[in-house]
Order: structure tokens, then sequence, then C-alpha cells
């Protein structure tokens, strides 16, 4: 299946725009998600909207609520914050570079691939590309996603660019109240020599292919022996037929079967059916027949059972 960009417009550097597309870099189709289920019943769990006081509430009742003090909210309408929004700008100028390890990572937020558009764009997207890895640059910009402004980076990933969006400054806590209980003492020169050798022998080349989720694979290896498992007890949704005798994808193959079977018969298809049947058919035809016949002959000469007498 294809993957659908996220966002399309112009990457500009000074007065040269490249057209590209913004795709995700990331998935999670790949860990393991549950739902809910009432055990007793086999029933999802499903989530109402309720008020205090009040029970189930109509959505169209409900608006957001900003806390400026403690239990007291300044309410926005859906249309108030619709009106706010930015509108989807379809350029992403780089207005800044800095030196690639410039950049503190907790500042890193979401990582996106940015490609070229077409075949057109490519000319200009290898020059910025080579020439942010030349310069062990990156760049900065900011980009508008879904209606909110995003600060983001732009630096060389293999053959393309990738864009990572950046946390602002008033999102990153100040770590001074969790440091400033460690001691500034010297450590010991014979420990620090010993540490540092052991950080020397495990240092390799980065490679996330050799770390598995565990966690994850011992989830799937348990739901895979519950699936084959005749006493993993499962449920099924009300607006799902179950499968008969659990050979779904075995009625569908007979049925595409039975369809190309039925296109490739032509008139008299019957009779050529006929035609073609083994000696065994016939003699099982034949057989099936004469058991019928005899069933019936004994049948006549079954004595019909006599009428009771009625009582007086």
């Amino acid at each position: 299946m294809a993957m659908r960009s996220l966002w399309k417009g112009q990457l500009r550097l000074s007065l040269v725009s490249i057209a590209v597309e913004l795709y995700s870099a990331t998935r999670t189709g790949s860990r393991v998600s549950f739902r809910q289920i009432h055990e007793p019943s086999g029933k999802r769990i499903k989530y109402e909207k309720t008020a205090e006081g009040i029970g189930p509430v109509d959505k169209d009742d409900i608006v957001k609520g900003y806390e400026y003090e403690k239990n007291n909210y300044v309410l926005l309408k859906p249309e108030e914050i619709e009106e706010v929004k930015l509108e989807s700008k379809k350029t992403f100028e780089l207005v800044q570079f800095v030196e690639a390890c410039e950049i503190p990572p907790l500042y890193f937020d979401k990582p996106y691939y940015l490609v070229p558009a077409d075949d057109l764009a490519q000319d200009a997207y290898r020059v910025v590309r080579d020439a942010l890895r030349q310069t062990s640059r990156v760049g900065i910009g900011q980009i508008t996603l879904r209606g909110q402004e995003h600060l983001a980076a732009v630096k060389p990933c293999g053959d393309g660019l990738l864009l990572e969006t950046l946390h602002y400054s008033d999102e990153i806590r100040n770590a001074d109240p969790l440091f400033s209980a460690i001691k500034d003492e010297a450590v010991s020169e014979d420990l620090l020599d010993v540490a540092t050798a052991l950080i020397e022998k495990k240092t390799a080349p980065f490679d996330a292919a050799v770390y598995k989720d565990h966690y994850s694979d011992a989830l799937k290896a348990l739901i895979a022996a519950k699936m084959k498992s005749k006493s993993g007890k499962r449920v099924l949704e009300e607006n799902e037929a179950p499968a008969a005798g659990g050979r779904q994808d075995n009625v569908v193959d007979l049925m595409a079967a039975l369809k190309k079977s039925l296109e490739g018969a032509g008139k008299g298809g019957t009779k050529s059916a006929n035609a073609r049947k083994s000696p065994a058919s016939k003699t099982a035809s034949s057989a099936k027949s004469s058991g019928a016949k005899s069933s019936s002959k004994q049948a006549d000469k079954t004595p019909a059972p006599k009428a009771r007498k009625k009582r007086a």
C-alpha cells in the first residue's frame, strides 16, 4: 500500500523553491494494542461523555475549557478555536543554519521524511542535501501542520532529507531543580579509568536492528498461542459474521472456483458433465438407483397396520 503524504508544498532557500512532500518516518502499527472487554458478556467496553450530577450529555453541548484557576474555566467554542488556526502554508523556508550538534537532543520531537515531489525538483533537492552535508549544518524554519505552527530542522538522511519538528523553548522543563542536588565532587581516577575502558570496549557502530522489543515479541507469541489453542477464549462482535467451521478463506476460494467453472460451462454443460462420469460414479449412481427401487418394493410389500377397534 502506497504511503500518503502528510503535507505538500515548497522548500525554500532564499529565492530557490523546491516542490517537496512530507511523510511520517515512524509507525506504531507494529506495537501490540488492546481493547477492554467485559469478560462475562464478551462485549467491548465503551465510554460515554458524562457530566457530574447530570449523567450522559450530548456531544453538541461539549465545548473546550481552559482552567486558569482551580475549577475555574474560560470556555471556548469549536468555531472560535477554528478561527485562530493557521492556514496550512505551502512554504517551508529555511531561515537559519546551525551546527548539526548544536541542537540539544531533548528539543527533537517527531521525524518526517522530506522528499522531492517530482523529477524536476530532484536537481535542486540534491544541491540542498549535499550542501547541508558538506557544511555539517542543519536548516531551521517553521512549518504549519494541521493548523498549528511547528519549529522544524532539516538535515541530510541517507539519500534524502529528514525534517524533525522541535519543541519550543517554553516546552522544555528546566533541569536545574533536579540536578542541583548532585554534589560537584571529583570522581576517583581509578574508577574513571575502568569506566572509560569499559566504554571503549563496548563501543561499536549504531545498528537499531540489533535491539529487539522483547516485551512486544512475548505478547505476539502469547496471542499466537491463544489463537491456535482451542481453549483460548474468544469473542465475536455482533456485526461480524462467524466463519463456518473456521474455514472462511476456503469458502472464498471455493466460491471463486465455482464461479470460474460456471463461466467455462457452455450450453449443454450438464450433459457433458454426465457423459464424463467415471465408471465408479456410474456404478455408485446405479447402486443408489437400485437401492431406491428395492426400498420402494419392500415398502409396497410391508403390510399396513391393522385398524384398532373403537372402544364402546
